[in-house]
């Protein structure tokens, strides 16, 4: 009878355990296994009590529970008690505007958000669906391989791996051979992976455990060679699920969610005063009651942007279409457009992005420190063998840089004649070319590759000699290069096969130094997002030489760095102070890279982040922003905001730039409506103390409202000006209070000086009696003097416009014209309102030049001192 497990978790042993330097028979003890795999019986029993290995299920949120969270949103919860509140007074014009304008509001965001997670399909389909396991139908029995669905493997299971296999779980090698797996999908590094089985592997690397040379996880591919591995976690256990778990989490409020709330909030207290003041001032001063309900609502209302909704969506929309069409960027997710806009750091990986993903000779060193050409020969003859001999799969990427590197391009190489090669093993960490030299029939000559130390101990050196090499080998690798040695050896010739034990007596040539290319784009990208206000952060899993090397190359000031080992010692506080001073972050994990992503927001910056690997879903999940390539792994690109055609910094720069157009519009829009409108109600308040009638209708409010917002559509299509790109869009909610409540008393103070017109210019002080002259005046002036505002407020273009009027002249124009004509017109009896007298028009032209000097003067002043 087999042993029965101690407990469900003993039989699924995270990988991390079985790093910790347990041998192989641990580890098979630990899960119950052995060399032979499981019994039918068991296989079945295990499969009961831990389920198919299967990625786990998650509910998808319905539509209509979707709809309602959108009706969260502070602005559209305000917006939708201010149209039932219009529908119990019976303004049932204002209220159908409000409703509307919200359901719109909230269809537009439950569509995003019901299209925005459906990772799982994207899973499942890199995930293997077969796999060929050692099963025994009895205990005594001989095990069979035998190929069975992948959801039925439990921990325990020994498996075969082989080229082109999907690795079907966790698991732990017993023994290899040649074997390198793609690990893409984990960590978005696209190279090879060598692994090899330990009997006693070291402790855990601090670049992590997909680093582990005996560990392969659920989602790689082999790409060479075979390996025999017990299955130590399956299903919902597994790196590859628990990645997707992290993605899961919910995101904090992003820079767009932070904006609109903290304007809402500012919007709230406005309202929230402005009906109880009005309703009390007429009480008082005029013992009105409840009658001016409608008015006191109405008057809410004028405060009210309406329109944001749509002006945000038409923005953003229109940001996002344009660079889809230009540079191939997709936008998911319509506000992380407006948080591209406020970005000022973003945090990336080096490789594929400052670097490309494969290693270029950087020079040769010999022995006394000065360059050594024979080693680049040799070693040129090196690769060119190994790979005609050798018969690999693919190309070793150091490979193909030494024969690029090499003058003759490797035709040298070419002169000999190969006789046999020795791939190379993760083991030996060597590579060998047997080759026979023009005139050489007598002698064959051993050309060896490979890993410092491991070349030198093969060399023929004294102990002295051999340390001096190694330190100027680790001085070379602390500056951020990975080093190759080459050494050779004669033979005489043999029909016998080479074996590594041939590899001794070699006399060394010297060594290659090799570096990570870099980007063609790169540095002229960098140097525009630092013009455009945005900081870089480089976190890495690489060593820390190797990323500062790549700033230095770049340009980038590198402000320090910091190692996962330390960032581990920093409290969230010490973590957060740090990492604004803090350039590179090397020897990164998944959760090290959430972890200061999370940082950088917490000290009030909007961040970016840039991934391509399932390791890098944590930290997209944790930044404003998540951006992946369209290259990247399947879960991550349908987990990101923002998808690129290219990992490339440029077409990021163009998506911020969209960005910064789409946020500086909207707030523009926020600014010139809200300014004008916190202006009116300021009047309306002074007009109703003042005057024995109402100073508008609640129908002329809603008439005036829609104009003005019809009008302002026209930002959507405004071309801001340059200096809105150069920097983060950012809206502070007290600069924002300042900017509306100065340039709102502003406004006032030309209605007041209308209404001393219209008391005292028109015929006299009984003038003011009127009602329709008095509505019909103010109407008139409200919406020029909102025009003004739209001309003299924008950010966009002026003088760029030259003669061809852009959209906000046109959309001022027009209701310019419907503000001096609707009087006039049939429709100004049905409103209430009647034609003006022409010397009226005369004077409301002095008082709007001299409201429009005024305003420009303080516009002035507020950006020299903005």
């Amino acid at each position: 009878m087999p042993r029965s497990l101690p407990d469900a978790g003993s039989a699924a042993l995270a990988p991390e355990a079985a790093a910790g330097g347990l041998t192989s028979l641990e580890v098979l003890r630990q899960v119950d296994s052995g060399p032979r795999g499981l019994t039918d019986a068991e296989a079945e029993r295990r499969g009961a009590r831990f389920g198919e290995n299967t990625l786990p299920d998650r509910r998808a949120v319905s539509w209509p529970r979707l709809f309602g969270r959108s009706l969260r949103d502070p602005f559209t919860a305000v917006l939708l008690c201010l149209g039932l509140v219009s529908a119990t007074v019976a303004s049932w014009g204002t209220a159908c505007v409000i409703l509307c304008l919200v359901v719109v509001s909230g269809v537009l965001r439950t569509s995003g958000e019901h299209r925005a997670d459906r990772s799982m399909t994207a899973l499942r389909a890199l995930v293997a669906t077969t796999a060929t396991v050692l099963r025994r139908a009895e205990r005594d029995e001989s095990p069979e391989e035998r190929e069975i669905r992948v959801e039925d493997l439990v921990p325990g299971d020994v498996v075969r791996l082989g080229p082109g296999d999907l690795v079907p779980a966790d698991v732990r090698l017993l023994r290899a051979s040649g074997l390198s797996v793609r690990q893409a999908a984990l960590t978005g590094e696209s190279a090879p992976v060598p692994k090899a089985a330990a009997d006693v592997p070291g402790p855990l690397r601090p670049d992590g455990a997909f680093e582990q040379p005996h560990l392969c996880f659920q989602g790689s591919s082999v790409a060479s060679g075979s390996g025999t591995a017990v299955v130590l976690a399956t299903g919902a256990r597994t790196r590859f699920a628990a990645a997707h778990g992290m993605h899961g989490r919910r995101r904090g409020p992003s820079a767009f969610d932070r904006t609109v709330h903290g304007i809402s909030w500012v919007l709230i207290r406005f309202m929230l005063l402005t009906p109880p003041l009005v309703l009390m001032a007429n009480a008082a001063l005029r013992g009105r009651g409840l009658e001016t309900l409608p008015f006191a609502v109405a008057v809410a209302v004028g405060l009210t942007p309406e329109m944001l909704p749509v002006i945000v969506t038409i923005c953003l929309a229109r940001g996002a279409s344009l660079l889809a069409r230009t540079h191939g960027v997709i936008v998911k997710r319509l506000p992380a457009l407006h948080d591209l806009g406020a970005v000022d750091v973003l945090c990336l990986d080096k490789t594929g992005t400052l670097t490309e993903d494969r290693p270029v000779l950087d020079r040769t060193l010999g022995a006394d420190g000065r360059a050594a050409p024979d080693a680049l020969h040799w070693a040129a003859v090196n690769s060119w063998w190994t790979l005609q001999l050798a018969e690999l799969p693919a190309a070793d990427p150091l490979d193909d840089a030494v024969l690029d590197a090499a003058d003759d391009g490797g035709d040298a190489a070419m002169r000999y004649d190969g006789v046999a090669a020795l791939p190379f093993d993760p083991v030996r960490r060597l590579a060998t070319a047997v080759v026979r030299g023009p005139g050489s029939l007598g002698t064959h000559t051993l050309v060896v590759k490979g890993a410092v130390e491991a070349v030198l101990e093969r060399c023929v050196l004294d102990d002295s000699e051999r340390e001096r090499l190694l330190s100027l080998a680790a001085q070379e690798a602390q500056g951020g290069l990975r080093l190759l040695a080459v050494a050779t050896a004669q033979r005489p010739a043999r029909t016998r096969a080479y074996t590594p034990a041939d590899e001794r007596g070699l006399t060394f040539h010297g060594f290659l130094t090799l570096r990570d290319a870099l980007a063609p784009t790169a540095a002229t990208a960098l140097r525009d997002l630092a013009e455009s206000g945005i900081t870089v952060k480089i976190l890495t899993g690489d060593h820390p030489g190797t990323a500062e090397r790549a700033c230095r190359e770049l340009g980038i000031g590198v402000g320090g760095v910091l190692t996962a080992d330390r960032v581990d010692g920093l409290t969230d506080a010490e973590l957060a102070d740090t990492a604004g001073r803090t350039t590179v972050f090397a020897r990164c994990t998944p959760e090290h890279k959430a972890r200061i992503t999370e940082a950088l927001r917490s000290r009030g910056h909007t961040t970016g982040f840039l991934g391509d690997g399932v390791n890098d879903m944590p930290a997209l999940r944790a930044a404003d922003v998540g951006i992946a390539p369209r290259a990247a792994v399947d879960v991550v690109r349908e987990s990101a905001d923002v998808v690129l055609a290219d990992k490339d910094l440029t077409a990021i720069g163009h998506a911020v730039l969209a960005g910064r157009h789409s946020s500086g519009n909207i707030a523009t829009y926020l600014r010139v409506t809200l300014s004008s409108n916190l202006g009116n109600v300021i009047g309306m308040l002074c007009a109703g103390l003042l005057l024995p009638f109402l100073p508008m209708l609640p129908a002329q409010v809603l008439v005036q409202n829609l104009c003005f917002d019809a009008a302002q559509l026209s930002f959507a299509y405004e071309r801001p000006h340059p200096a809105v790109l150069r920097r983060p869009t950012v809206l502070r909610p007290r600069a924002f209070l300042r900017f509306i409540t100065g340039f709102g008393a502003l406004n006032a103070l030309a209605d007041l000086a209308t209404f001393v017109l219209l008391a005292l210019a028109l015929h006299g002080p009984g003038a003011v009696d009127d009602q329709a002259m008095f509505h019909s005046g103010w109407f008139t002036e409200n919406l020029l003097t909102q025009g003004l505002v739209m001309l003299l407020l924008r950010t966009g273009r002026r003088r760029a416009e030259g003669r061809t009027p852009g959209p906000v002249v046109l959309s001022v124009a027009a209701l310019a014209a419907v503000g001096l004509l609707l009087p006039l017109s049939p429709l100004g009896p049905l409103l209430g309102m009647t034609a003006l007298p022409g010397p009226y028009y005369l004077l409301l032209a002095v008082v709007l030049g001299l409201y429009a000097a005024a305003l420009a003067a303080a516009r002035r002043r507020w950006d020299v001192k903005a």
